[in-house]
């Protein structure tokens, strides 16, 4: 976040109120959306040549609609809202339907793999359990939840 000072009348310089933590999860935010935007768009122009029968695209981008949800990654808590894609294009003849499914953000995803894969490394280091909240709390902000010793014990 930028703000406006006014030390002079006539000068105007942005100062930054940004702590680094914050930066990162910016960077990061804006990076999986222009990856997940990216991803959609090259999903509907691979299948851009599927019409039906009165000559409508099978496979559009919904652009009202957005899946939101909060992932946790390594520079914290992050709240995407991931794009939908209507696809109505028929896979084989049985008329099953392709679906558009995110390789960056597969559907339920709620921590990043590199994450999902240090929380048995903490555990095997000697970090109790019922640790777990209040060490990822600070790890990650005051927003890290699901973490519960409860979820803990199931990635042992």
């Amino acid at each position: 976040m930028f703000k406006l000072t006014t030390n002079d009348a006539e000068a105007q310089t942005p100062e930054v109120e940004t702590s680094l933590d914050e930066l990162a999860r910016e960077g990061a935010h804006r990076m999986i959306l222009e990856a997940l935007e990216l991803e959609v768009e090259q999903y509907v122009r691979e299948l851009r040549h599927l019409r039906d029968e009165q000559g409508h695209a099978m496979v559009v981008r919904n652009g009202k609609c957005h899946h939101e949800r909060t992932v946790h990654l390594g520079a914290g808590p992050v709240t995407i809202r991931a794009p939908k894609v209507n696809d109505c294009s028929p896979v084989d003849d049985r008329r099953s339907q392709h679906k558009f499914t995110s390789k960056i953000l597969p559907p339920y995803m709620r921590r990043s793999p590199r994450l999902e894969e240090a929380l048995p490394v903490l555990y095997l280091r000697g970090l109790s359990t019922g640790d777990f909240s209040e060490a990822l709390k600070a790890l990650l902000g005051p927003d890290a939840a699901g973490f519960s010793a409860t979820s803990m014990a199931r990635l042992r």
